[in-house]
């Protein structure tokens, strides 16, 4: 079986406000799961209720994922000024 070899380079990865876009999915999913909650009943009776339940996971991952990006954004920060002071005579 032959190695497969990429044809060109990978492009750098895109850098974002990762923090406010992962805040911004997080509230959405909240809210979605409280839109929806007056409707359990609906849901219920039709089998649907996992929709509800969806949003709310959605809203519970959001918050682990906006505790992650904000530790690796101030750690990409922290390194940034450690490699401005080291470069700084």
């Amino acid at each position: 079986m032959a190695k497969w070899t990429p044809k060109h380079e990978a492009p750098e990865p895109l850098e974002g406000p990762v923090v406010a876009t992962v805040t911004g999915g997080t509230i959405v999913w909240f809210v979605l799961f409280l839109v929806q909650l007056p409707f359990y009943g609906w849901f219920a009776d039709h089998g649907h209720l996992w929709w509800l339940w969806t949003c709310l996971a959605g809203g519970g991952l959001g918050l682990i994922g906006i505790w992650y990006v904000r530790r690796r954004d101030a750690a990409i920060k922290r390194d940034a000024a450690l490699r401005a002071a080291v470069e700084r005579p």
